[in-house]
């Protein structure tokens, strides 16, 4: 598979989604009893199922331990990482301290604020972003082949299936801001990458790691140009905070990358 290169300067305005709210879908109603309805009655159905709207399209919807919070056309910071990176004892704490911003939301079914985003984005960069930063467990990606690995993936489909802002290859996670282009949900975009890289890096181990990526993303949906630029200078700032380089530029594995 060709590998394609994209420029550095990546933080750029992008059609981010602007709305201060993420509606919470309300659960749709189904009824088992279908024996005695009638074939229209059946295809009136159908169709009223197929109006609702896609939860890995639009709106909020969980997977796992993390929300997913998504809006077409919107533009997201996303996080993925090695299975085995966070021990159930810590995923297990992190989640009860997240519970509390989403409780009050889930319990009302009314949207999460703006601020309550926010508050899980700190949530998930001050605890477990940084649990990632130091590095707990086998690193693989710390072998710069299988990093070169990630980092070809990423970029393979930039301006075809979705347009990079940022990116970095952390070595056991992977942070990216990316705007999906019509046509192509996040959700597929994540899977793509999470498939064809875990299968070129097990070809390179000498036993294979099953599973290689962590199931579940987390996943930011950014609000605005300012939002963005915050995203974009906290992603290529990733491994100068973890003290793997002293600016952006110097990290390989990065959209910042200037070779010398």
């Amino acid at each position: 598979m060709k590998r394609e290169e994209c420029t550095p300067n990546v933080a750029q305005p992008s059609p981010a989604a602007s709305s201060g709210t993420v509606p919470v879908p309300e659960p749709i109603q189904s009824n088992s009893k279908t024996c005695g309805e009638t074939p229209q009655q059946l295809a009136a159905g159908t169709a009223a199922l197929r109006k609702q709207p896609d939860h890995l399209v639009g709106g909020f919807h969980f997977r796992g331990v993390l929300p997913h919070l998504k809006k077409e056309g919107g533009t997201y910071f996303v996080v993925f990482r090695q299975a085995g990176t966070l021990p159930k004892e810590v995923l297990i704490h992190f989640k009860e301290e997240r519970a509390a911003i989403l409780r009050h939301a889930m319990a009302a079914k009314r949207p999460l604020t703006w601020h309550e985003q926010q508050e899980l984005f700190h949530w998930y960069s001050e605890r477990v972003d940084k649990y990632l930063d130091a590095g707990h467990g086998v690193c693989y990606l710390r072998d710069p082949a299988l990093a070169d690995v990630v980092a070809g993936t990423i970029r393979f489909f930039d301006r075809q299936r979705y347009e990079l802002r940022a990116w970095v290859v952390m070595p056991n996670h992977v942070h990216i801001v990316v705007w999906p282009m019509p046509d192509f949900s996040l959700s597929d975009i994540l899977h793509s990458w999470k498939s064809f890289s875990s299968h070129q890096i097990n070809k390179r181990l000498p036993k294979k790691v099953v599973p290689f990526w962590q199931s579940e993303s987390y996943e930011h949906l950014i609000r605005d140009d300012e939002d963005l630029h915050r995203c974009c200078l906290y992603t290529l700032l990733n491994p100068v905070n973890a003290s793997l380089c002293a600016h952006p530029e110097q990290w390989k594995w990065s959209s910042a990358y200037m070779p010398t």
